[in-house]
């Protein structure tokens, strides 16, 4: 092919980090294919409010699919977890490469783990899902809302604005920096967002071409596995809304989904937080997703999404 692929894609360092890992893969399975990278600003990165009040789900990523529709990149690269589960019209994921750590890591000013912290300690998360996982574990903390880049909320925990911050482990490892990690969370202790760690390159549906490049580099464990959470969200309808956390993977040939889902009133010793696990083929990603979404609202979780 001589067409030259734009690719689309935030401006941040993680987000061209991000673009390069793709960009890398995509020349070493198609050598000499011609790339361009253009950056979008987005919402997102434009207000410094909380993610709920701003828009939610999708205000990092709809200015660049607005670019991809209009033809004015070919390729997008986003964060799997900032991407809606319902995306736009005629917009396609194209390929989910191989996932990063999936894990979340405490960022403390002194290397302290959260056991070692003073009580009353300011945590900072723009995350409800991140924050009643933390109570469960520290009733005495007080997470807090943080935002910016992960340069940004490391500096600010630095300069002692608060006593840690919980980040996601892949942004650590893509950026050279896990060694400022104080402690990383089991998935037990912690599960991650919906598609933490996995990256999505977003094509037009009908752009054979790009579709054919991109698919180069699919990661079809990875893919499954996003797949799953993404239903179980889907299915869910909290958004950012509510704190929900999934995780997919493959063990013995099956794909094994755990998710969960509280009040945004959780308390922490664990009253309103449902948690489930169902086992499947790894064919049936979608239909595990939703499966194990039905579970929970069965048990009670429909009470506080049908409140929403």
């Amino acid at each position: 092919m001589n067409r030259t692929f734009v690719i689309g894609t935030r401006a941040s360092r993680l987000a061209l980090r991000q673009v390069e890992l793709v960009s890398d893969a995509l020349r070493a399975s198609a050598p000499g294919v011609p790339l361009e990278v253009r950056e979008v600003h987005t919402e997102g990165d434009r207000s410094g409010g909380p993610l709920r009040t701003i828009g939610g789900l999708g205000v990092f990523t709809k200015a660049i699919e607005g670019a991809l529709a209009a033809g004015e990149v070919d390729i997008a690269v986003h964060s799997l977890k900032d991407l809606p589960t319902e995306l736009a019209g005629g917009l396609t994921i194209g390929a989910v490469p191989p996932r990063e750590d999936v894990r979340d890591a405490l960022i403390t000013r002194d290397g302290r783990p959260l056991g070692a912290l003073r009580s009353g300690a300011r945590i900072g998360t723009g995350a409800p899902r991140r924050a009643v996982q933390l109570l469960r574990m520290r009733a005495d903390v007080e997470p807090a809302e943080i935002r910016g880049n992960v340069e940004t909320r490391i500096h600010k925990v630095e300069e002692g604005a608060y006593d840690g911050a919980v980040l996601a482990m892949a942004g650590l490892a893509r950026l050279g920096m896990v060694g400022k990690a104080a402690q990383v969370f089991s998935i037990e202790e912690m599960l991650p967002a919906v598609g933490q760690g996995a990256i999505a390159v977003e094509v037009r549906a009908g752009d054979s071409e790009a579709l054919a490049l991109v698919r180069t580099i699919e990661d079809a464990a990875a893919r499954a596995a996003v797949e799953a959470e993404r239903a179980f969200l889907r299915r869910l309808g909290g958004g950012c809304r509510l704190p929900i956390g999934a995780y997919a993977c493959i063990e013995n040939g099956a794909l094994r989904l755990r998710g969960m889902i509280a009040a945004d009133d959780v308390h922490p010793e664990g009253g309103g937080a449902f948690h489930g696990e169902r086992r499947g083929h790894i064919g049936d990603a979608d239909a595990l997703g939703t499966q194990l979404a039905d579970d929970l609202l069965a048990q009670g979780a429909a009470t506080f999404v049908d409140a929403l």
